[in-house]
């Protein structure tokens, strides 16, 4: 478990003395989508040494270091900056006679599609291997929003489209400004528009050959103002029950939708071989309720078909993945195949 003050080392010395404890250092990259270290994380050196000294004196097991850049980091250098950090704290906790073993560097890595990793695990790797050489170090990450920001797609239907003549700051004239209502909001999948500062880009699902294009925002189906999806983008004139497609929609998206107001939270079309989904089904956190299995619209699938020109680049076979039931593991799958969507 982590710690970052000293009232935490009190509280697991009276409820959970043998706890394997790791310290939570800050260390802010200058651009991040999500911050956390406002709150979240101790300065590694006016307050870490400290703590380590009050845990030493409470008989407290620390194993590690752990931090947290912030999530959707676009600042790499911090890392090597965290690392160095980290790798002072292990020389100080030492001389207390501490032997960590542990180092979480933490989230943060882009998985939005058109971004790349590659940046950033230059930059730790090459502070890993000048700072913690050591292969008996356990380097652990959380790299969530990489695996699955751009794993999902969201289309929305378009209910109710409102005209609004509007007059142009420049020209004078009036011109007409859609409002479009979708059947998804910030209260449902775009609550990620509100807590997690997400840039949302949308696209209509329909090509539309004429190129002209209008002043347009797209609002949320609830009765809430605050529920609009984007404030001012340029589309072209959709029709009622067109779609809006929106992708990189697959970190802080579901998790944290809610039925307000009685429209319920999205269902979830998997795309995917009937072989690979039937090995992984029961390993995901959301249940089969969630999920809608072959009864995709047809003119939505059409508009949908997964075209890729980057060959695809598949991990070394076999694969063992453990599935848990109620804590314990109860059997392992052999993912022994692995290819592209046809």
């Amino acid at each position: 478990m982590t710690f970052d003050n000293e009232l935490e080392l009190h509280k697991i010395k009276d409820i959970f003395p043998n706890a394997r404890m790791v310290i939570r250092i800050r260390c802010d990259a200058t651009v991040a989508q999500c911050p956390l270290g406002m709150k979240f994380g101790c300065n590694p050196y006016t307050e870490a040494p400290h703590l380590l000294n009050v845990a030493r004196s409470l008989g407290i097991n620390v194993v590690g270091v752990s931090f947290h850049v912030g999530s959707g980091c676009k600042d790499p250098p911090v890392f090597r900056k965290a690392i160095l950090a980290a790798r002072q704290i292990f020389d100080y906790a030492a001389t207390l006679g501490y032997n960590f073993n542990l180092l979480d560097i933490g989230g943060g890595y882009p998985g939005d599609h058109g971004t790349s990793i590659e940046k950033i695990a230059e930059i730790v790797n090459l502070a890993l291997d000048d700072y913690f050489p050591d292969p008996s170090i356990n380097i652990i990450a959380e790299p969530g929003r990489f695996y699955v920001s751009s794993a999902y797609t969201l289309t929305c239907n378009i209910h109710s489209i409102r005209a609004v003549n509007v007059e142009d700051p420049v020209t004078g004239h009036n011109t007409v400004n859609y409002m479009y209502y979708i059947n998804d909001g910030v209260y449902g999948s775009f609550n990620c528009i509100l807590y997690d500062h997400q840039k949302i880009t949308a696209q209509p699902l329909k090509n539309y050959t004429n190129g002209k294009l209008y002043s347009s925002s797209i609002w949320g189906p609830t009765c809430d103002g605050l529920d609009q999806v984007i404030d001012n983008i340029m589309l072209p004139e959709m029709v009622l029950g067109d779609w809006i497609v929106f992708e990189n929609m697959g970190a802080y998206t579901l998790p944290v939708a809610s039925p307000f107001n009685g429209f319920p939270i999205p269902k979830v079309h998997v795309v995917a071989d009937e072989n690979i989904w039937l090995l992984l089904k029961d390993i995901f956190p959301l249940s089969e309720d969630h999920f809608v299995i072959g009864n995709t619209p047809t003119n939505l699938r059409l508009g949908l078909d997964i075209v890729s020109t980057d060959p695809w680049s598949l991990p070394a076979l076999p694969i063992t993945i453990p599935v848990c039931r109620n804590g314990g593991l109860i059997e392992e799958h052999v993912l022994d195949f692995v290819r592209p969507i046809e």
